[in-house]
């Protein structure tokens, strides 16, 4: 039987979403709260900025196509003070051809890159393996 005790608890995280449309920005909300997870929100860079400063998240999910400074732009500017420790996941509807894509992932806060749609499965494995928490236990 597996040892759960060095798992955290979903409750105890708390995720940034930051995504300019507000239907991506509700289902990725969805998804990560269905989790367990506790969630803030920013629909563009400036407010992702000022909520990364004040909240200190656990993990930011992060679109690269923003108003207000864009998703390169806020890499940047995390890895600049205080924030320089929280881990990226970029989420980005925009097609990447893989040098660019890796050269992303190099940035080192960024721990992975997913494209749009989001496969839930996919995003919250990702979320549970980098936050080292548990998965809730479904109900059949």
């Amino acid at each position: 039987m597996e040892n759960t005790s060095v798992f955290g608890k979903p409750a105890d995280k708390m995720i940034l979403i930051v995504d300019d449309d507000d239907s991506v920005r509700e289902l990725i909300e969805f998804i990560v709260k269905k989790e367990g997870f506790r969630v803030e929100k920013a629909a563009d860079g400036e407010e992702a900025l000022t909520k990364a400063r004040a909240g200190n998240p656990d993990l930011i999910l992060l679109d690269l196509m923003l108003p207000k400074f864009g998703g390169f732009e806020i890499l940047r500017e995390l890895q600049s003070d205080e924030t320089g420790g929280i881990p990226i996941v970029i989420i980005t509807g925009r097609y990447t051809d893989r040098s660019t894509s890796d050269m992303i992932k190099q940035e080192p806060n960024v721990r992975d890159f997913i494209e749009k749609p989001v496969k839930p499965q996919i995003l919250t494995s990702l979320i549970h393996k980098l936050l080292k928490t548990q998965p809730a236990l479904r109900k059949l």
